[in-house]
């Protein structure tokens, strides 16, 4: 493939190599934080989401084969008609030529929708299959969000805890960091996801795959307004 052709496809190595030094970065960073379990839950789901794009890519052959032999029977059911056709021309009326040929026009179409019905069979389970990888998506979404949930800048910054408060430990930076991460993540599963949109061009599971882009950009625009305030605050203070 050219180096042009390169950038028009996303490439799911890279996405997953982007992971992983993500996840190096947060262990790194903070070893002990259920953040870097929850990377690296993500990098096997993106391992599967790579292989699942993939595979959903190929065309399957077993419904292909199904539909060629739908084919080739619909042609040999409609010489078989004709020939009979043919064969009982002489001493018929023009009546029942008029059946004969009716009958062979019920078997075209009859075969047509067979073959239509088993390439979207394909179509069909090819898209629920696509679906519930995007579901996996959508659910680790929600589970970073429930981690950047309690990260306040406010309370980091300004710490007036109540008996019920969680424990607070990070710095500025360190919250800044994290929450940066979680940024991150939320990007990279809009990644996968758009990785399904490359390989299957199916609205529905476009759709599934552009709701989950506005999920992830919605959750991690609000995390940079955390940041945000972080560094207004830390300005004011300065």
């Amino acid at each position: 493939m050219s180096e042009a052709g390169d950038y028009q496809h996303l490439s799911a190595d890279r996405i997953l190599a982007t992971l992983q030094r993500l996840h190096a970065r947060i262990v790194a960073r903070f070893p002990e934080a259920g953040l870097a379990r929850v990377c690296a839950a993500l990098i096997e789901t993106a391992e599967f989401a790579a292989r699942d794009a993939a595979q959903l890519a190929r065309p399957s052959a077993l419904w292909r084969l199904a539909a060629l032999a739908l084919v080739i029977a619909g042609i040999a059911a409609q010489i078989v008609a004709f020939r009979f056709i043919h064969v009982e021309a002489t001493g018929i009326s023009a009546v029942d030529v008029v059946q004969g040929l009716e009958a062979a026009v019920n078997l075209l179409i009859l075969f047509g929708g067979a073959v239509w019905f088993v390439l979207t069979l394909e179509e069909r389970a090819k898209r629920r299959r696509a679906l519930a990888g995007l579901h996996r998506l959508r659910s680790i979404a929600h589970v970073v969000d429930m981690h950047q949930l309690t990260k306040d800048p406010t309370v980091v910054l300004t710490p007036q805890p109540t008996a019920a408060s969680p424990q607070r430990t990070m710095t500025e930076f360190e919250l800044t960091r994290y929450l940066d991460y979680c940024a991150e993540m939320l990007s990279l599963i809009g990644k996968l996801a758009a990785l399904y949109a490359d390989r299957v061009r199916d609205s529905v599971v476009i759709d599934a795959v552009n709701d989950i882009e506005d999920l992830t950009t919605g959750l991690g625009r609000k995390i940079w307004q955390k940041i945000t305030i972080i560094g207004a605050l830390e300005e004011r203070r300065s």
